[in-house]
């Protein structure tokens, strides 16, 4: 597995395969051709499909400025080695083609381009062992925790990356909280997070632990598809989900940095095995890869700060996996705004509630995380493209009908 400071990444939303990816494409091609007059850059499958509403085109034409650059639109144009494909051509003053470089988001951000998603020679991968079966036996035989496993891998300096990560969630949720009115788009869709928390303050004592987390998950979601800067965990599409667990966790828990950051390195440790054993793109399987990985670390990561042990964490991250299987991909007009944002909210609620459930047991369950995301990738190869960021089926039917007024 590839390192923590890959998969948690600090970028714009409102996607980070179609946003976050194809920026750092664009800076990579600049890089490789810097004597281009001018670009032409094909977008494929997903990204045509929904690359307007996840403003594909314009980061793509924001980060090549003052270079011209052509946007052609392939949708039906689907790459065997991924739907999110992209052919950047680069030409001289007299149009004359000196390049061309195939690349694909393959999912939180990561690009890889064709050589590097068909070699198959071994690679020197950070983490020696990729799955959580490994991991915890580990952890037993060396009387370690599974955040102790994660720092022998990648050294100490991942602390002070996870330091940056826990700034950037918190810097999310705050400007989220600032702000109001409506969410970007064609839907006047309205911005509730700042509601949500007003009213979380007036609730009896009991709910307002659970309205926090709605008010903090909807901020960094409405930021997000405001464009803002949050952090891929996994995705930007499912970026409230941990954000809005671990600041609320904080104020219930009082949490000092060193847990703090432990539950980060346990969420991303998580979050790895998925985006390594099967994907986190949407594109590839639906919105159980990126909602219900994000539901899987948080619901780890919540368990650990309850003072779970190795098994109930493993079960809470399983738990959460298994009960978002099959959920598809389908946001309406290619937006990241409705089912996603609300989603998010109830995603992070569901994480903690997870954690309770698997605190009153002893850990020991049927399925194995390994077992359940194995079968999510499963699920998603079986799974109709319609309902896999395309918005060609599901809620994305609806698109006219959302348009004219009605809200979700």
């Amino acid at each position: 597995m590839d390192t923590l400071k890959e998969f948690f990444k600090i970028g714009a939303g409102p996607s980070s395969s179609h946003t976050i990816g194809p920026e750092r494409a664009t800076k990579r091609v600049k890089e490789k051709f810097p004597d281009a007059d001018s670009y032409i850059v094909e977008l494929w499958g997903s990204l045509a499909a929904t690359g307007k509403g996840h403003y594909t085109d314009k980061i793509i034409i924001e980060t090549f400025k003052p270079i011209p650059v052509e946007i052609i639109w392939k949708p039906d144009f689907v790459h065997e080695l991924h739907t999110n494909g992209m052919k950047f051509i680069a030409l001289d003053k007299d149009k004359e083609q000196i390049g061309e470089w195939v690349v694909f988001s393959v999912g939180g951000g990561t690009i890889r381009d064709y050589d590097e998603l068909t070699d198959k020679s071994p690679k020197k991968e950070v983490y020696p062992l990729n799955s959580m079966k490994e991991i915890i036996k580990w952890c037993k035989d060396n009387n370690k925790h599974l955040w102790q496993y994660v720092e022998e891998c990648e050294g100490p300096s991942i602390w002070q990356h996870l330091k940056f990560i826990d700034q950037a969630m918190s810097d999310a949720v705050e400007r989220g909280l600032e702000k109001e009115g409506d969410v970007p788009g064609p839907f006047k869709y309205p911005k509730r997070a700042r509601e949500m928390y007003d009213k979380a303050l007036s609730k009896r004592a009991s709910l307002v632990f659970t309205n926090k987390i709605f008010a903090y998950a909807l901020a960094v979601s409405e930021e997000n598809a405001s464009m803002g800067q949050v952090v891929t965990a996994p995705t930007c599409g499912a970026s409230g989900v941990v954000p809005g667990v671990l600041r609320a966790m904080k104020e219930e828990y009082e949490l000092v940095e060193k847990h703090i950051l432990r539950g980060l390195a346990i969420a991303g440790l998580v979050g790895n095995l998925v985006k390594y054993n099967a994907t986190i793109s949407g594109a590839e399987a639906g919105c159980q890869a990126e909602v219900g990985t994000a539901c899987s670390m948080a619901a780890a990561m919540a368990t650990y700060f309850m003072g779970g042990s190795i098994d109930q964490i493993e079960y809470a991250a399983e738990s959460a996996m298994e009960h978002h299987l099959g959920m598809t991909c389908d946001p309406v007009g290619g937006y990241v705004i409705i089912p996603c944002i609300e989603r998010n909210a109830i995603c992070a609620v569901r994480a903690v509630n997870t954690a309770v459930y698997c605190m009153s047991t002893d850990g020991k369950h049927t399925i194995s995380f390994d077992e359940v995301v194995k079968t999510m990738k499963e699920t998603g190869k079986d799974m109709c493209s319609a309902y896999k960021e395309t918005s060609d089926g599901g809620l994305a039917k609806y698109y006219d009908k959302i348009l004219v007024g009605n809200q979700e």
